[in-house]
């Protein structure tokens, strides 16, 4: 990166030592702050003890000879990658917040509790997902919609709240994937040159079996589920639903409007917006005793009480006193407060993340997996390694997958190695592990709005789990490896550069 003053400054480049110091003092904080606070870590702890990492990493950067200016340079640029997930986050918020007090959110539930046996709760979850996710191209808006509805009819029916979120986060991620839609699909592509079909025609060979994997594991777990829940308890909460809300296929429409602007490709910001806008529309409308009991003010006019409902509804959330403690915990959720404390855990994580990368430090420990990798697995794993590395290094789904990225295309082509092989293994690894990472901006998205911990849906993430240990498979035995013509100039920078043995 450029630096300033630079003629009158002498600059360093990293040690070994300096590379390991930032990793190792991110490690031991936030394993500390795990083993100390336990799940409560996400809620201040595990950001501080990012933070201090990154302030480590900066006297390490200083001692290099770079400026104060350039640290804070690149971690404005850092802020400025997470830009539109931040908002994204504050629009989730938002969404969750209305949907509960429009009744979109206590009709899914509703209807859910119908008409879906515990037995098959979980695939069902599972599949539903990669359908809304493949048509829409995004996990997160499959997961902050959906998947919020699915972990709530879970509570309901006595069922596990982690192993739904599992089963939501896997059938999200299968259909972001292989979406021609997905944005980071698209930019897997074009990162390494690869028509965007290649890629996804790629991606199945890895896709396909992590995603049967997971389906079996999901059927499983459902058929050995204990399904002698209490019907006694979940009748009479679906008859306090009834009391509650006036339960009609109407209340859907905010969730139907939300999938019709994603397929129409509209920003996820603003679909989401626009969803939660017109959910609090429609309150007044469909749920006027839900204003009155939730805005608690009957001198108000009805206009200024929509209003204020809708604005609170957004800003802080839906609070539901029913009676009954699963209604009550289901529906008092949202706002885009309850975002603030994911927000400062991406930052952080991925501040620390850039600064790594910009400074050397990054490159400084991954140009010895480079030269060690003499075989087409071995370059793969180390590919896979790097991706999944930066995941819990940088914390944000993106750098796991540009920075690999990087790194290792020239070493690919140097090989004979076709590009999709590197562009299937940065997704399998770069940003399908992404959720699986409590300070990782996907992995504190998932957490923040399905009410689940990451540690805690971690397990059920089968294909999540799965994917890159496929890609690591395929590597070994060779399967799907394509190969492309060596050029001269080719050999003579593979000899000259890593040593390594033709492929």
């Amino acid at each position: 990166m450029a630096l300033n003053n630079k003629k009158t400054r002498t600059v360093k480049a990293p040690s070994y030592l300096d590379a390991m110091i930032p990793i190792f003092t991110l490690i031991v904080l936030v394993g500390a702050s795990v083993a100390i606070f336990g799940l409560g870590a996400v809620n201040g702890p595990l950001q501080v003890g990012i933070i201090i990492s990154t302030m480590i990493t900066s006297m390490i950067i200083l001692k290099n000879g770079h400026s104060w200016g350039d640290i804070s340079e690149s971690g404005r640029k850092g802020i400025a990658t997470v830009s539109g997930a931040i908002f994204i986050l504050f629009s989730v918020g938002a969404l969750i917040g209305t949907w509960n007090m429009s009744g979109t959110i206590p009709t899914m539930v509703y209807y859910g509790v119908l008409l879906i046996s515990p037995n098959w709760f979980y695939p069902i979850a599972f599949l539903v997902c990669i359908g809304v996710s493949l048509s829409i191209g995004s996990s997160w808006t499959t997961a902050g919609t959906l998947g919020v509805g699915l972990v709530g009819l879970a509570n309901m029916l006595g069922l596990s709240p982690e192993m739904t979120a599992g089963a939501v986060i896997s059938g999200a991620y299968v259909g972001d994937k292989i979406s021609p839609l997905s944005e980071s699909t698209v930019l897997a592509a074009q990162l390494n040159g690869v028509e965007l079909y290649k890629h996804i025609r790629a991606q199945l060979w890895s896709t396909v079996p992590a995603a049967l994997i997971a389906l079996i594991v999901f059927i499983v777990l459902g058929m050995s589920q204990d399904t002698a829940f209490n019907e006694t308890v979940t009748n009479s909460e679906l008859t306090r639903f009834n009391e509650l809300f006036h339960i009609t296929p109407w209340n859907l429409l905010p969730l139907v409007f939300l999938l019709f602007l994603s397929v129409c490709k509209v920003p996820a910001p603003l679909a989401i917006m626009c969803a939660a806008l017109l959910a609090g529309i429609m309150t007044p409308i469909l749920q006027p005793q839900v204003l009155e009991r939730f805005i608690a003010e009957p001198n108000l006019a009805s206009p200024i009480l929509a209003i204020k409902a809708i604005w609170l509804a957004m800003a802080t959330g839906f609070q539901e006193n029913s009676g009954l403690a699963q209604i009550d915990a289901l529906l008092s959720r949202g706002g885009m407060d309850s975002m603030l404390l994911t927000i400062w855990l991406i930052i952080g994580a991925v501040t620390f993340g850039i600064m790594v990368d910009d400074f050397g430090l990054l490159n400084k420990l991954v140009t010895p997996l480079l030269l060690r990798a003499r075989t087409t697995a071995r370059l793969l794993a180390s590919a896979v390694a790097t991706a999944i590395g930066l995941n819990i290094a940088a914390g944000d789904q993106y750098i796991a997958l540009l920075l690999p990225t990087r790194l290792f295309k020239a070493e690919f082509a140097n090989r004979g190695l076709a590009p999709e092989n590197l562009s299937r293994a940065v997704s399998d690894a770069g940003i399908v592990t992404s959720p699986l990472v409590p300070w990782n901006s996907c992995g504190a998205y998932m957490a923040a709005v399905l009410g689940v911990s990451t540690m805690a849906y971690m397990p059920f993430a089968v294909f999540n789990i799965a994917a890159p240990l496929i890609t690591l498979a395929l590597g070994i035995t060779g399967i799907n490896i394509r190969h492309i013509p060596v050029t001269p100039a080719q050999k003579g920078s593979k000899g000259n550069d890593s040593g390594s043995e033709t492929v």
